[in-house]
């Protein structure tokens, strides 16, 4: 659940006359595609305007494995942003976003009977700072979800610390997951030094399993789920080609919830998340490419037998 954007990406500055690439992304969309790619059934809570532009976007969810059935539509702005990438990859972002008609989900439009039932519901930071009412409507996924994973997803030009901080204070004791990036968001929002220091803390907070992503190092698993297993650290996998660093973490989020859903174990989910993330960076916007279960598990046979120095889980999109 959460809020899409129009993608506008670039490969060089943004100005007038400049050759642009036209997208559908945003971290709710990004998740959903890699979790119904590694072969989960997906539905995405989202709104969008009752126009033909709205129409378009469902339509490449629809393309995307997606159920459109989730799917609010109601007069309001689309909202955009506009992303320019260098050749390593690395990305400039500026958003035309407030008050967009994603920002308005709200408590109403999350069925308790819908995410009761589903086999886990996941949600994101971002979702809780664009708007009261849609952090709201996170907070009643979390509440009436079995499985509500939640990640972090900070944004310094959308909220504060201290905001984002309460937020993740608030949700941790609710969920079954949680996926935090390190160093940014656990020193900022859990005031921690390691990758090791964040998980224990999310776990003392309540969070009954814990995935801190570590950039291109991997990946520190805690929790329930992670008890007794010798499999805490999970290297990061070398991407074959890195054009834009979009949407990593989203599939990597996407990814670990559906193979967990499926029946994988937390390491074993974790490897294919990271796999899914190394090859992601291979194609340009959010989803611009979504490996298929079988890329991804081919791709998780590469993984190194110790950790990489180089490879996938940048920060989130």
């Amino acid at each position: 659940m959460g809020e899409i954007l129009v993608e506008v990406a670039t490969d060089v500055a943004f100005g007038h006359g400049v050759p642009a690439q036209l997208g559908i992304s945003g971290d709710a969309l990004n998740v959903a595609a890699a979790a119904a790619a590694a072969g989960a059934r997906v539905g995405l809570l989202s709104v969008l305007p009752d126009d033909d532009l709205g129409k378009a976007i469902a339509a490449r969810i629809a393309e995307l494995g997606i159920s459109t059935g989730l799917l609010k539509f109601r007069t309001g702005q689309q909202g955009v942003y506009l992303v320019h990438c260098d050749p390593d990859g690395q990305r400039e972002f500026s958003y035309a976003r407030s008050g967009s008609v994603g920002s308005t989900l709200s408590p109403d439009d999350v069925d308790p009977v819908v995410f009761s039932s589903a086999g886990a519901v996941i949600a994101g930071g971002i979702a809780c700072a664009i708007s009261e009412s849609s952090r709201a409507a996170v907070l009643k996924a979390a509440e009436v979800s079995g499985r509500f994973v939640f990640d972090p997803n900070f944004r310094p030009r959308l909220t504060s610390v201290e905001s984002a901080t309460a937020v993740l204070t608030e949700l941790a004791p609710q969920a079954f997951l949680v996926t935090p990036s390190f160093p940014g968001e656990t020193s900022a929002l859990l005031a921690t030094s390691s990758p090791e220091e964040a998980a224990a803390k999310l776990r003392s907070l309540g969070a009954a399993n814990v995935a801190v992503t570590c950039g291109a190092e991997g990946i520190q698993l805690d929790g329930d789920l992670a008890d007794g297993s010798p499999e805490s650290w999970i290297d990061a996998i070398p991407a074959p080609a890195v054009v834009d660093q979009t949407g990593a973490g989203d599939a990597f989020v996407g990814t670990l919830t559906a193979r967990l859903v499926l029946g994988d174990s937390l390491a074993e989910a974790a490897r294919y998340g990271a796999a899914a993330a190394s090859l992601v960076v291979g194609g340009k916007g959010g989803t611009g490419f979504i490996p298929t279960l079988a890329q991804t598990r081919a791709h998780a046979g590469t993984a190194p037998a110790s950790k990489a120095t180089e490879g996938a889980l940048p920060s989130h999109a």
